[in-house]
């Protein structure tokens, strides 16, 4: 089990998904669990899950969701739509990531 993973990845990037059954597919990331070192990818890693009926008005059944996949697994993705890694520099005395591929800041 991983504890405590470093990522410079944050909430809501766009990444791709470069290894598993949903290689080459992109999403948005919807949550980081650095504790289990995993990720949670918009429409990535669907799996069926049944749920309960909570209420009257609400219906049970299978539902689709998503699934964490482990970190090491995606990549950001630049606006150029390729995957790239990810670095930090000082630019005015201001900690900015920026994509090691293209140079550009994020």
């Amino acid at each position: 089990m991983k504890k405590n993973v470093h990522t410079k990845l944050k909430k809501n990037d766009t990444v791709q998904v470069i290894a598993g059954k949903d290689k080459g597919k992109s999403g948005r990331l919807l949550r980081i669990d650095r504790d289990k070192g995993r990720v949670l990818v918009e429409g990535i890693n669907m799996v069926k899950k049944a749920q309960r009926r909570r209420s009257q008005n609400e219906s049970g059944g299978i539902i689709e969701i998503e699934a964490p996949i482990d970190i090491s697994n995606v990549m950001y993705v630049a606006k150029d739509g390729k995957p790239t890694r990810l670095g930090f520099r000082d630019e005015g005395g201001e900690k900015v990531r920026f994509a090691r591929r293209t140079g550009e800041t994020v």
